[in-house]
């Protein structure tokens, strides 16, 4: 079956993921949900002179309501029938559309890798040709874009209470992960019933890393396929894009986050292969390739990605 789910004032969580929210939509394993997001709040929205016009959706949620702990708007929850902690939820990302005719880039002083290179807030808007999937940046270049959301996410755990949407963690959050685009399957473990499904934060073009602390961000529209694995909950989200494996790894400190990342994709071929964990260890460093996924998050996000082609005749199968 598929669903749509409206970004408006009574379906977004802004700023915040709450493991008790109510419900705004409840679906079944294997249904489908097209799915609207917003982006960005009042000083965001394109100023007089700028290209782009303001989705009347997003008007009506930044009349309405007021960020709480974080930035982002969320779409959301939704429940899928049957998902209790200690599940995977599997969720196939089928489509990705821009919903809106502009992206915008802040950077503001505090912030950032470099938080002393702005002296003040400069919010930028850049106009996007939805139809040749391009924007044209103001220093020049014309940039081929490559839309993907930054935040896909279940509840938190209950023990933790709302969390700020800023800092990702095991239930996803702002991993900002772009390989979290369409045609990806991403995996996240479930902790509260129903595991309470969020997405938000949609970029319509972002570097590894996100050094000045925004992407080119822009309202994106996905549609999400919804599968339930009982018992095999990942320790963190996993994402298979194009035969390749993504496993993350989120820290406050950049080695830790790496760390954790290649140890759960040494972890991941024990589990898909007969290798030893020596072997594994000896594969991930001749096929596995650590990235930084961003560093502005507070908890810094490294993924390590593989080739799962790499391990066809391993243990000589």
């Amino acid at each position: 079956m598929l669903h749509h789910l409206p970004a408006r004032p009574d379906t977004i969580l802004w700023g915040h993921l709450d493991p008790d929210a109510a419900p705004v939509l409840r679906i079944r394993p294997g249904d489908s949900v097209e799915v609207e997001t917003l982006s960005g709040g009042a000083r965001n929205l394109p100023a007089a002179g700028q290209p782009g016009t303001a989705l009347p959706a997003h008007l009506a949620v930044i009349a309405a309501k007021s960020p709480e702990l974080g930035p982002h708007m969320l779409t959301g929850p939704i429940a899928v029938e049957g998902a209790m902690p200690g599940d995977r939820l599997v969720v196939e990302i089928e489509e990705i559309r821009f919903a809106q005719d502009y992206g915008w880039n802040a950077i503001e002083p505090g912030f950032g890798m470099f938080p002393d290179l702005a002296t003040a807030y400069e919010n930028l808007t850049v106009a996007i040709d939805r139809d040749r999937g391009t924007a044209q940046l103001p220093w020049g270049p014309e940039a081929a874009l490559a839309p993907f959301f930054g935040i896909l996410a279940v509840a938190p755990p209950r023990a933790g209470g709302r969390l700020s949407s800023v800092p990702p963690g095991g239930f996803g959050g702002n991993i900002d992960n772009r390989l979290a685009r369409a045609g990806a399957v991403i995996s996240l473990p479930v902790f509260v019933p129903g595991a309470l499904f969020m997405a938000g934060d949609g970029h319509a073009l972002q570097g590894d890393g996100e050094i000045c602390d925004t992407a080119l961000e822009t309202a994106l529209n996905g549609r999400f396929r919804f599968q339930l694995e009982k018992g095999t909950a990942p320790s963190a989200p996993e994402i298979l894009y194009d035969n390749r494996l993504i496993t993350m790894g989120f820290d406050p400190d950049l080695d830790r986050a790496a760390e954790a990342a290649a140890a759960r994709m040494i972890d991941n071929i024990c589990a898909r292969s007969p290798l030893t964990r020596t072997e594994a260890f000896r594969h991930c460093s001749l096929f596995g390739s650590l990235r930084i996924t961003q560093v502005v998050n507070g908890v810094k996000g490294v993924h390590c990605l593989l080739d799962l082609g790499s391990l066809e005749g391993a243990g000589g199968l």
